[in-house]
């Protein structure tokens, strides 16, 4: 072995050198082939870190040599493993990123304010959200109606109605049977008819409700108590709910001036049969009608033949549908609140 055999040679190249004498002569070690290739202490110490690297030498030893096929098998596991530790802690980064700011990361994606409610109990507040409603509609505006609209909120409730429809917004209204036999309710209705509002009439109107722009509804919490608390919901995913309720309120009713004028009108029903019928279109059964009204089987069969003849009904079902026709399963009309 020249001592100057290693002289011009680069560091992998004397790290090579290394190696193949170390396997050459395995009873020297690595020290004694360095002094033979004529290494400085740095080249040795650079060899030394080199071929433990590699795998191709036992790093605490100074005479084990490994084949560099166990080498490379050795090294590409090391190597595998790493990664393999890598994306371990890579996993755990992203779930306690996630922990930390996934609420704010979804904020920023998600649509905003998608939904939100809010019960509202003091009627100002009430007043306000729907005056706040004049300038901010856009497109469309829907209302069911289950009273009469005050008489000193008319001049108002025409005014809006004239702003809205001059800027292209759709108005629908609906409203029980009853209240278009309320005098200045028939004449207010003809006058926001007049202004381009889309009026129509239903046997039963659920509650009172307003919808706008298919982000913006406004219904009551207690649907039989006008007084109740509101419901202010803002928000596409919500509101479509109640307009898809609406649109079958809507196809359901009848236009506005195509009222059927029946023969019939159930004016002549006294207070008892009206009860009776209200009772027998909610599928109440003769027996519990009689208890009820504290009266026999025979004088609730004779009732119900009464209500038949004044509505020109030929069975109870038809006597039913007449009734529904006519308002007269509705309750008392009442003032709107919303």
């Amino acid at each position: 072995m020249s001592k100057n055999a290693t002289g011009t040679r680069t560091g992998s190249e004397q790290a090579l050198a290394v190696y193949l004498e170390l396997r050459a002569h395995p009873s020297c070690s690595f020290d004694e082939v360095a002094d033979g290739l004529a290494l400085s202490a740095g080249e040795r110490e650079r060899c030394r870190g080199d071929l433990a690297t590699l795998g191709l030498i036992e790093a605490d030893t100074t005479r084990s040599v490994i084949d560099p096929d166990v080498a490379l098998v050795r090294l590409l596991q090391c190597e595998r493993d790493r990664l393999e530790r890598r994306l371990a802690e890579t996993g755990r980064a992203q779930i306690t990123l996630e922990t930390l700011a996934g609420p704010f990361l979804r904020a920023g994606s998600a649509p905003r304010s998608e939904v939100e409610v809010e019960i509202v109990s003091d009627p100002h507040r009430i007043g306000r959200e729907l005056a706040g409603l004049g300038e901010s509609v856009q497109t469309s505006v829907h209302s069911l109606h289950t009273g009469s609209v005050r008489r000193e909120d008319m001049a108002a409730e025409l005014e809006r109605d004239r702003r809205w429809t001059a800027r292209g917004v759709r108005v629908r209204a609906m409203y029980s049977r009853r209240i278009g036999s309320v005098p200045d309710m028939a004449q207010h209705l003809e006058e926001r008819a007049a202004l381009g509002v889309e009026v129509r009439f239903s046997p039963v109107v659920p509650m009172n409700m307003v919808l706008a722009d298919e982000n913006f509804a406004l219904l009551p919490t207690d649907a039989h108590d006008p007084g109740s608390a509101a419901i202010l919901a803002r928000g596409p995913a919500l509101v479509r709910s109640y307009l898809a309720l609406y649109e079958y309120c809507w196809h359901a009713a009848t236009r506005y001036g195509d009222e059927e004028k029946p023969e019939h009108g159930g004016d002549g029903l006294s207070e008892q049969q009206r009860a009776a019928l209200r009772m027998l279109a909610s599928g109440i059964k003769d027996e519990q009608i009689a208890k009820n009204l504290g009266v026999s089987l025979r004088t609730v069969s004779r009732l119900l033949s009464e209500v038949m003849q004044e509505l020109g009904a030929a069975s109870r079902f038809e006597a039913g549908v007449k009734a529904a026709r006519l308002g007269l399963l509705d309750g008392e009309v009442r003032d709107r609140e919303l």
